[in-house]
């Protein structure tokens, strides 16, 4: 998709615009993984969990046609693929860091809440 296309597409609020990007749970998943490095898709796949095949690639895919993350096929047999988070997917690292935080938080919380009273 062209860079103009892509602008075309995103809306106007930058939240949106982000949450647009990268705003399901398989897109924040693979950032998650691939932010202390490069991994190829079964390694992703694995460290994922339930996600299939076809979402995993369909997301790969999206997230390398906005920019995100880049794809290396190496041509062996059978073929092997890298991804790699290109410097715009590592600059998400800061929000993903604050929603670590804050899940670590609200854990936190529940468990005190959810501690009886004497």
């Amino acid at each position: 998709m062209s860079e103009e296309k892509i602008r075309k597409a995103l809306p106007a609020c930058p939240v949106e615009t982000t949450l647009t990007l990268i705003g399901n749970k398989w897109k924040v998943l693979i950032l998650r993984d691939l932010l202390p490095g490069t991994k190829r898709f079964g390694e992703l796949k694995k460290s994922i969990g339930s996600v299939s095949q076809k979402v995993l690639t369909a997301q790969l895919r999206d997230m390398e046609e906005s920019g995100l993350l880049s794809r290396k096929v190496y041509a062996e047999v059978p073929p092997r693929v890298e991804y790699t988070l290109t410097d715009l997917g590592y600059s998400l690292k800061p929000i993903l860091d604050a929603m670590w935080d804050w899940g670590e938080e609200y854990k936190a919380n529940k468990k005190t809440e959810a501690a009886p009273s004497k």
